[in-house]
């Protein structure tokens, strides 16, 4: 059994493994998806991220690998495909139970579980909805497919604006938003005017035009002052957001603005179980890989001093404590 069960295998679960390792504590992953890294594999595997500390830029499928070859000399259990359904105390025990009947134990859990389950916001009209994966797209999982075409990006939030930097340069591309006003950082925006990619405040998807199920033009409106304007292209990309669900985990733990509510140690409203990373709240929270990865390591020194009475919440240097191991390594019998 182990001493730490971890729901979710996106970066912050990764790097919990990793602190968890670093404390030498037992450590089990489990993750509902086919392949660890969460949205960051799922949905952008080559999109490129710049808010992690260390990297200018870094793949999402690249950071990903870090995060797995970290975390990974520890050898922690992981077990993809397995969603935990239920989340119980049985005695000083936290019981998991799986979607297919399984139960597992624990003594301590952190839920790092993303937004939890996650679907694109789609278009709602029905017309265009039937050219999904035909020349209309929600994510985008390689960009070369899109090189050298002439793309409609839809949307004003930060995936619009990554892929109007990853593809901009690479492509005609035109990016139209509802408003005028930005959801996405501030920099991007500027970074992708700078590159002289054309943005249209207050214009919108109207229709697609096509034929033998290849996407010809597309005609885009004003929702101000109704002007219409027909576009060629071939292909659309709607960044619309998602939909999120957190499902189950909503009934066992106290939830506040959506997301799992923490304490100063991340520790939720059930005890022993913590959360980092976007499905945790606190009053000042910011959805960030960073700040999940400060989240990760909170949560991991209150479930290690949990497990192990009057240990220090400090864990140290991870230089010393590697040097240690190191020392400690060569000096095994042969």
């Amino acid at each position: 059994m182990p001493d730490l069960t971890i729901i979710g295998a996106g970066p912050t679960g990764l790097y919990a493994a990793f602190y968890a390792g670093l404390r030498a504590m037992s450590v089990r992953i489990v993750d509902s998806l086919s392949e660890i890294g969460g949205q960051l594999t799922a949905l952008y595997p080559k999109k490129y991220i710049y808010d992690v500390a260390g990297y200018p830029k870094v793949l999402a499928e690249e950071l990903v690998k870090s995060l797995y070859e970290q975390c990974a000399q520890y050898n922690p259990e992981i077990l993809t495909d397995t969603k935990i359904e239920n989340l119980a105390h049985e005695g000083d025990l936290v019981k998991l139970t799986t979607s297919d009947g399984r139960v597992l134990y624990s003594k301590t859990v952190i839920i790092a579980a993303g937004v939890g389950a996650f679907t694109p916001r789609k278009l709602e009209n029905p017309e265009l909805q039937a050219w999904e994966g035909k020349g209309l797209y929600y994510f985008v999982k390689d960009p070369a497919m899109f090189y050298d075409k002439k793309l409609l990006v839809v949307g004003g939030g930060d995936s619009a604006m990554d892929w109007a930097m990853a593809l901009g340069n690479k492509s005609t591309m035109t990016l139209i938003h509802r408003r005028d006003k930005f959801v996405a950082h501030e920099d991007s925006v500027n970074k992708v005017k700078a590159m002289g990619v054309p943005i249209k405040t207050f214009w919108e998807l109207k229709t697609i035009i096509g034929e033998n199920g290849v996407i010809r033009k597309a005609v885009i409106f004003n929702n101000k002052t109704k002007e219409e304007e027909t576009l060629e292209v071939d292909a659309v990309l709607c960044n619309l957001g998602f939909l999120t669900n957190l499902g189950s985990i909503k009934d066992w733990v106290e939830i506040e603005n959506g997301g799992v509510k923490v304490n100063h140690a991340m520790e939720t409203s059930m005890k022993g179980v913590y959360a980092a990373g976007d499905i945790a709240w606190h009053a000042a929270k910011l959805k960030l890989i960073a700040t999940g990865f400060g989240e990760a390591a909170t949560a991991v020194c209150s479930a290690y001093v949990q497990v192990t009475p009057g240990a220090s919440f400090f864990p140290g240097h991870s230089s010393t404590t590697m040097e240690k191991k190191e020392k400690e390594g060569k000096h095994q019998p042969a």
